[in-house]
């Protein structure tokens, strides 16, 4: 009986590489070294304006979802500029509305990340235990299929719940974060006092922002820095007017502030009466204050991945692991200049811990890509949406899933493109993201050896992933090109027998010519002098009957250019 052949499993279809854009504003921030008596005041205005904000979103998540024109916004703003002011209330409607929105889309995601849960483990309950069925395979006993069912079960009323919120429109939403609410009810397993959580608390809930506006006093006129010499001044709400220490209901620090970051862009900004926000924040932790500038940029166009490649270019590939970031410089032909590079990131630790470590990474990357004049650097699109949705059921099982799932869980891709694009473009750089898809597999049948033939560190196919990407950023095919790396003797340097790009050359030989009867390769003799003709003859004589008697050589075979 012949057995039936397995049917080959189709490669999915490849995303084209595309260029991240440039980030659309930038942040700054400085601190505020306040007395006590300001740090008071502004926590008296904090918590005043906090409590009527976020009773203007409960009032926003009770409308639902509502157009536009009926979301009451006049009126909400009105009762709010009674016991505040009209840019104050502005400012309020504007942060319940966008929050509302981000919340809404949150709910989205949530519905579709269950539903693919859902789906995955019906699937797999449908096939009985130890087998398989049109490539879905079954759970291994009927202990774990029990579990599963059982997780089936809180996924379907999560999803039921998260269905009515949606047909309803009310989000939910807790004003200072859903994990400081609960850990209020942990404390002794959080290590924190009742005041100690009670100030944290107090401290998310302030609401001391203030939207920029084009054509007021230095871009803001709610909170106000003086550009000249760094005074800050607040407009206090209505009653709490008797604290003002300055003229029309405005209370001035005592301390000023400098913007040692980016300082020339804020004073360009600041002195042109263009639109600048503020944020004072308060850490609890270090009992700190610190004032926030952000601001919007112009839409700046950035060059594609084909205008890099057509300039000739070198490209900084980057491959995002656990533990490390694995780098391979690449020219605009795909080939890996120099050796393979490894950065070391030990992302744990608490959060500023961790994002310090994060920019110092990319830090060294940007060096790297000035150091080997690199116009830019190729990163992975990841995202990993999957993997956390449906990880359970298809990134393996047991101790040694679980700790898989908790290392790509645990590896910050969103936070990793944003700081690399915002830095990048400060620092000259282009970042190009290309399709994640088989780039470990590839790079690492295709390149790891051939790199770890170069150098004597250790090479691994995070490397190969490397090379895999950065071609894949200039449109080039991941797989090695054939006689590439083959160096023998009789050879010397010679081209490669398949070009990544299209070099127009003269007609004439690949290797110096031989006598008659010397061996070409195999059992092959060459028995007249047509064997030195090119490796790849051209079906066109473009010479128009002129041959060139003197061989012409490549200065490097590994490039397969001419200079």
């Amino acid at each position: 009986m012949t057995r039936k052949r397995a049917k080959k499993r189709e490669l999915r279809t490849l995303a084209a590489p595309f260029t991240v854009a440039a980030p659309p504003g930038a942040r700054i921030r400085e601190r505020l070294r306040l007395p006590a008596a300001d740090a008071e005041a502004l926590r008296l205005v904090g918590r005043h304006l906090g409590h009527h904000a976020w009773a203007d979103l409960a009032e926003r998540v009770r409308l639902g979802d509502v157009k536009a024109k009926d979301n009451q916004r006049a009126a909400r703003k009105k009762a709010l500029t009674a016991v505040s002011s009209s840019r104050w209330a502005g400012a309020m409607t504007r942060a319940s509305e966008d929050q509302y929105q981000l919340s809404k889309r949150a709910l989205y995601d949530e519905r579709a990340m269950l539903r693919r849960a859902i789906r995955v483990i019906n699937n797999r309950l449908a096939v009985p235990c130890g087998q398989r069925r049109n490539g879905v395979r079954g759970y291994p006993d009927q202990a774990e299929r029990f579990q599963k069912q059982r997780r089936l079960q809180a996924l379907t009323a999560r999803l039921a719940r998260v269905e009515q919120r949606i047909a309803t429109g009310r989000p939910g939403i807790v004003v200072g974060g859903r994990r400081l609410a609960k850990l209020r009810h942990h404390l002794a397993d959080s290590g924190l006092t009742e005041a100690e959580w009670r100030e944290r608390w107090d401290a998310e809930r302030l609401y001391l922002t203030a939207d920029g506006e084009s054509g007021a006093l230095y871009g803001n006129y709610t909170i106000t820095v003086d550009p000249a010499d760094g005074a800050v001044t607040i407009v206090l709400p209505e009653p709490l007017r008797h604290l003002a220490n300055s003229p029309r209901g405005r209370y001035r620090l005592a301390c000023s502030v400098g913007f040692s970051h980016r300082r020339e862009e804020w004073m360009d900004r600041a002195t042109a009466h263009q639109a600048v926000r503020y944020d004072i924040v308060h850490d609890p932790a270090r009992d700190r204050w610190y004032l926030d500038a952000s601001w919007s940029t112009t839409p700046t166009a950035l060059p594609t991945p084909e205008d890099l490649a057509a300039t000739g270019t070198r490209m900084l590939a980057v491959d995002l692991n656990a533990d490390h970031l694995a780098a391979c410089v690449t020219d605009a032909h795909g080939n890996p200049v120099g050796g393979p590079i490894t950065i070391t990131t030990d992302l744990t630790g608490p959060t500023s811990r961790r994002d310090g470590r994060l920019r110092a990474a990319i830090s060294s990357l940007i060096c790297l890509a000035h150091e080997h004049n690199c116009a830019g650097i190729a990163i992975e699109n990841l995202g990993f949406d999957d993997a956390r949705s449906i990880g359970r059921e298809t990134m393996g099982r047991g101790r040694r899933g679980k700790k898989f799932r908790r290392t790509v869980a645990g590896m910050p891709t969103a936070k990793f493109r944003e700081r690399l694009r915002g830095m990048a473009f400060h620092a000259g750089l282009v970042v190009i993201a290309v399709d994640p898809a088989y780039t470990s597999r590839w790079g690492g049948q295709h390149w790891q050896r051939p790199l770890q033939s170069q150098t004597r560190t250790t090479v691994t196919r995070h490397h190969g992933a490397a090379v895999a990407i950065g071609r894949r950023a200039f449109g080039h095919g991941i797989r090695r090109r054939p006689g590439v790396t083959t160096h023998h003797q009789s050879d010397g340097a010679r081209r490669a027998t398949g070009q990544t790009v299209f070099v127009p050359r003269t007609r004439g030989t690949a290797r110096p010519p031989r006598t008659t009867g010397t061996s070409i390769g195999g059992d092959k003799t060459c028995w007249s002098q047509s064997g030195q003709l090119a490796l790849l003859p051209d079906l066109e004589d473009r010479s128009r009957g002129h041959r060139i008697t003197n061989p012409v050589y490549s200065d490097s075979a590994n490039t397969g250019q001419h200079h």
